[in-house]
């Protein structure tokens, strides 16, 4: 089992392309983690921003009468992937990992199935 810190620097170098990683509570929007980044693109922000789409989805798939989980999320920009995968192990309730890639050098499928290990042995 792995914690918080290890889980993001995993993610970080393990994954092709990963340019920043975060631990997110979408309940209060706050980043319990950060890894990477850059001055032009705050994780903190990104983090507070994304708690929005995932609040948003979990409305409309109530709303839809949808009684499936979500496993992720993918947001294509025009040079880079964000990814979120919502926690669902034990103490992850509410919990999401937030990981942007950098489009020309990430391999999504590969960074989509690292991802959900990292999850698995995630400990919170």
């Amino acid at each position: 089992m792995a914690n918080a810190e290890t889980a993001l620097k995993e993610a970080l170098t393990s994954i092709e392309g990963a340019t920043g990683v975060a631990l997110v509570d979408y309940t209060s929007g706050m980043a319990l983690g950060t890894m990477g980044g850059s001055k032009s693109f705050d994780l903190n922000v990104a983090a507070a921003g994304n708690t929005d789409v995932i609040r948003a989805k979990m409305r409309t798939m109530e709303h839809l009468g949808l009684k499936g989980e979500i496993e992720d999320v993918l947001i294509t920009l025009s040079s880079q992937y964000h990814l979120i995968r919502l926690l669902k192990g034990r103490g992850g309730n509410g919990l999401f990992l937030y990981l942007v890639l950098d489009q020309s050098r990430a391999n999504l499928a590969m960074a989509r199935h690292q991802l959900k290990r990292i999850e698995e042995e995630l400990e919170v």
